[in-house]
């Protein structure tokens, strides 16, 4: 864990942000994970897609390291609206999140979420859950969804963790996401009453626990990614049914995010 950070967060303003974002992500991403990804640019060592000009990016910088090493964590984020110009969201390619879509409320998408190796278990995650929250009461946000992963695509070795999340965790009908059918994994692998909770949860990766304490809940199926080597599940966050307790230690109103549009390009660009 980092000490003696200098801690600054808002969204990515111009190229040069968003290339120090996917420079980080490559790192989390290709080197830690072992992911790939058909924009991958091993050269330059960049993680990108075809989507993150029409995304925002919210960033944590820590001021007291190098110029062009700052950057120690991204949350990528895109809302309803922004979605509907450009044909749909990333979270689509692998679940139907189409409940979501016709409920009336106002989305927002998180993905692409990494923390520098140095800086979690610390305050960063604090410093990027404060801001996100503060973004979402200014944008009037009302459910916040997105995949999260398992890493690794061994379906036994999860079993425990995937069937408690199916178990205790699954989202009510009316919103519930679905894995699609190309790669669709069943995730009631362990009956209830043969659940070994301590050991599931010990297999929960530490993001997707912390959504859960915050009341999140996940959709019907996991979906295979193989480029990236993982198990991932899409989770739901629905404001009105987060844990007001938890939910406090992430919500000032003190925070002030540095804004900015999409980091490069417009919403008509071409993916």
């Amino acid at each position: 864990m980092s000490t003696g950070a200098s801690f600054d967060v808002g969204f990515a303003r111009d190229d040069d942000d968003l290339k120090e974002a996917q420079r980080l992500r490559y790192d989390v991403f290709i080197d830690e994970l072992g992911g790939s990804g058909a924009m991958v640019d091993h050269d330059a060592r960049l993680e990108r897609d075809a989507l993150d000009p029409h995304y925002k990016h919210l960033l944590l910088w820590d001021r007291s390291r190098a110029a062009g090493q700052q950057v120690v964590g991204v949350y990528r984020v895109m809302d309803d609206r922004t979605a509907a110009q450009i044909g749909g969201f990333y979270t689509e390619a692998e679940f139907d999140i189409s409940r979501l879509k016709s409920s009336g409320r106002r989305l927002l998408e998180l993905g692409r979420s990494c923390l520098h190796r140095d800086y979690r278990g610390g305050a960063g995650m604090y410093h990027m859950w404060a801001a996100l929250a503060a973004h979402v009461k200014a944008q009037q946000i009302e459910v916040l969804f997105g995949t999260a992963s398992f890493f690794g695509t061994d379906v036994q070795a999860l079993a425990q963790s995937l069937s408690l999340l199916h178990h205790r965790h699954l989202t009510p009908a009316p919103l519930r996401p679905r894995a699609r059918d190309a790669q669709f994994q069943r995730m009631d692998l362990v009956p209830p009453e043969a659940l070994d909770r301590r050991a599931a949860v010990l297999q929960v990766p530490a993001l997707i626990k912390a959504y859960l304490r915050l009341g999140g809940t996940v959709g019907e199926g996991a979906y295979i990614d193989h480029a990236f080597k993982t198990i991932d599940v899409c989770l739901v966050m629905d404001t009105q049914r987060m844990n007001a307790r938890q939910t406090a230690l992430y919500t000032r109103d003190d925070v002030q995010l540095r804004d900015g549009g999409p980091a490069a390009g417009s919403a008509e660009r071409d993916q």
